[in-house]
């Protein structure tokens, strides 16, 4: 299965899974639109990095940590830019009311040169905003293996494969040395039950003190999946 096949898949049951789940409120945090589209005056804030060996990337946006934009519409324009348009979980979903940084993931459409620095215009309910990719210089990724990408200096996106119901929960990040880092993610619950699909999955982790040139994490934990750690470069922005 291809990947923008299986990205495809992933988006429609996700937004299913999320349709037939209600969130719990949390303490109020700035106000938002629809199902938790931040609009601030038409601008959005968004950030960008590269996963998957360049066939990816992770678009991170701030509203609702449990109602992440899927990507709808990703198209390569005549300049060479690419423009994206995020929406919110369709049906009447309830969003928690914190206001994070999520990473909603993004395939690139064929004719996109990752050895390029990239533009990407997104858009977002009535905000849009735009982003800059430095040219993708990192190894090249086996389909269905897990990558990561830089974000900003302190944060990175993660892709991993597996269930789309029983996605990756980060438990700890740490920082091993000034260029690698370990993550762990959280076991799952024991009545957890799984879908049997093999999905995309991107979630993000925070570290300080790792420089961005040539670092690597090691991702750990999270019952099988990484019982065997497993080392990854972190893809430069």
């Amino acid at each position: 299965m291809s990947t923008r096949r299986t990205l495809a898949l992933f988006a429609l049951i996700g937004a299913g899974a999320l349709a037939l789940a209600g969130c719990a409120s949390s303490p109020a945090t700035p106000s938002s639109s629809g199902s938790g589209a931040p609009v601030v005056g038409g601008e959005l804030e968004v950030d960008a990095g590269w996963l998957d060996g360049g066939r990816m990337v992770a678009l991170v946006t701030q509203g609702s940590s449990t109602c992440v934009p899927t990507a709808t519409d990703v198209t390569l324009q005549a300049d060479g830019s690419v423009a994206v348009t995020l929406e919110d979980p369709a049906g009447n979903v309830a969003c928690t009311r914190d206001y994070v940084p999520r990473a909603s993931l993004v395939a690139l459409p064929d004719g996109v040169n990752a050895g390029a620095e990239l533009d990407l215009v997104v858009t977002y309910g009535e905000a849009r905003g735009d982003t800059d990719l430095d040219a993708y210089s990192g190894a090249a990724v086996a389909e269905f293996s897990p990558s990561a990408g830089w974000i900003d200096d302190d944060q990175f996106a993660i892709l991993t494969w597996g269930s789309s119901s029983c996605r990756p929960v980060v438990e700890s990040v740490a920082a091993d040395t000034a260029s690698s880092a370990t993550v762990v993610f959280a076991e799952p619950a024991a009545d957890q039950v799984c879908t049997m699909d093999m999905a995309p999955r991107v979630t993000l982790a925070q570290v300080d003190g790792v420089d961005d040139d040539n670092a690597t994490v090691t991702l750990t934990g999270g019952g099988a999946e990484f019982a065997t750690p497993v080392t990854i470069p972190i893809a430069g922005d």
